[in-house]
């Protein structure tokens, strides 16, 4: 081919690539869709710890150690059986000492907090408060605890008795309270702090941690390279995080508009971490990509995983709005709402309670319920198209259009199927 042939075809090329969306290249990440878990060498410790208990009389050590291994297990495949042999495991163990370790106590309130039974979680905390023993450790798992529970001033308490600029586990909370608060930048300025502090000491955990939490952040800022590049960060550390994977789906789907690769991905991660909130992720795609099909099947596979008890109340918002959104059955998606009020008062609880009433055509409860429980009280996006959805029904146009403002700018965390929605408020 000549010259004056090849030259307009690259120029093209060149105008392509320069208004291409992309931050992702496939080549970065694809050594990481190709590995497997190896099940015998994953279950390798419980099986372990399991000879030694059936070969002892003093098993409690013993007890945790499988708690501890079962616990990893659930970390890496999100099975919920793992989770909850571990809690009977930490229980065995507690009924031996009759809650005098407060170790084990923090050990069964941290599964508690896995399986969002806060409630619980904080009985057990204030036990290990009353202990006394490793105090420190204790405040920063009730600062976790009520920030869940919305109990946003003893948080506040415990955060300010840990104060301590040069501590990771200060900065790290400190950056959630800032998010809470609205502060993403102050969320971030902190997260990179405490990011600082893991890298410097090198250690695998802390490292981990802070990459997928400031790739989060980052994203929510809409500064997209940084969070792919911090979500490559955290698999080069550990291939098989599911979190970072799903991470870059998210990137792939809702800023770059590749469903199919997006799906490729999730694929892969479900092949061994199969949670069911990976079901609704497929099911958004499938409905963004028009797959009819693939949707269906999704949210069948969701309804019929969180069919298991063992799930609990883990997933409440999940269900609120599967039941509210996709099934229409609001009348259902009322009483989790109800439910999740009970177990979590938060400003995110009770707007699943405003939308579930919305949904069922009780318009004046939700505004009612909006305006004395959510609205300020968080800055979620999600939450934030609730609110203007309600304002806008019972005519509170002036309200409607800030929130406007703020959900277009938050179109990349809300994903590409809002965009419609939310140019109609």
């Amino acid at each position: 081919m000549k010259l004056k042939n090849i030259l307009p075809i690259f120029i093209t090329l060149l105008m392509l690539s320069c208004n291409s969306d992309n931050v992702t290249n496939v080549a970065d990440y694809n050594q990481y869709l190709s590995n497997e878990i190896d099940q015998t060498k994953l279950l390798g410790d419980v099986d372990f710890w399991t000879t030694r208990i059936e070969n002892s009389t003093s098993t409690y050590s013993y007890l945790i150690n499988r708690a501890n291994a079962n616990t990893e297990v659930f970390n890496v495949t999100g099975e919920i059986d793992y989770l909850i042999k571990a809690e009977e495991d930490l229980l065995e163990a507690n009924k031996i000492v009759k809650d005098s370790d407060a170790g084990l106590l923090k050990n069964i309130a941290a599964n508690y907090i896995s399986q969002h039974r806060f409630k619980e979680a904080l009985v057990l905390l204030k036990k290990a408060e009353a202990n006394g023993a490793k105090l420190n450790g204790t405040k920063k798992m009730l600062f976790d605890v009520h920030l869940e529970l919305g109990n946003y001033i003893y948080a506040e308490t415990y955060l300010k008795d840990l104060q301590n600029t040069s501590s990771f586990d200060y900065l790290i909370r400190l950056s959630k309270l800032e998010d809470h608060k609205g502060n993403l930048d102050g969320a971030i300025e902190h997260m990179e702090k405490a990011m600082a502090i893991a890298e410097a000491s090198n250690l695998k955990g802390m490292k981990l941690w802070s990459y997928t939490n400031i790739a989060d952040f980052y994203g929510h800022a809409g500064d997209i390279d940084k969070s792919y590049s911090y979500f490559l960060k955290a698999l080069e550390l550990d291939p098989n995080n599911a979190y970072a994977k799903k991470g870059i789906a998210w990137i792939v789907y809702s800023h770059e508009k590749n469903p199919e690769e997006a799906l490729n991905i999730l694929n892969h991660i479900t092949s061994y971490h199969n949670t069911p909130d990976y079901d609704l992720l497929k099911a958004e795609i499938a409905e963004y990509n028009n797959d009819l099909k693939l949707k269906a099947a999704s949210l069948t596979n969701y309804q019929a995983a969180v069919k298991n008890d063992r799930y609990g109340a883990m997933y409440n918002k999940y269900n609120v709005m599967v039941f509210s959104e996709d099934l229409l059955i609001p009348k259902r998606a009322l009483e989790i709402a109800m439910q999740e009020v009970e177990n979590r008062p938060t400003p995110q609880s009770y707007d699943l309670l405003a939308w579930s009433y919305f949904k069922l055509g009780e318009v004046k409860k939700a505004n009612q319920i909006i305006e004395e429980f959510v609205d300020g009280k968080t800055f979620e996006p999600a939450v934030l198209y609730h609110v203007a959805e309600i304002y806008k029904a019972v005519g509170k146009t002036a309200e409607v259009q800030p929130l406007k403002k703020e959900l277009v700018e938050s179109l990349y965390e809300l994903g590409p199927l809002m965009k419609q929605k939310i140019k109609q408020l």
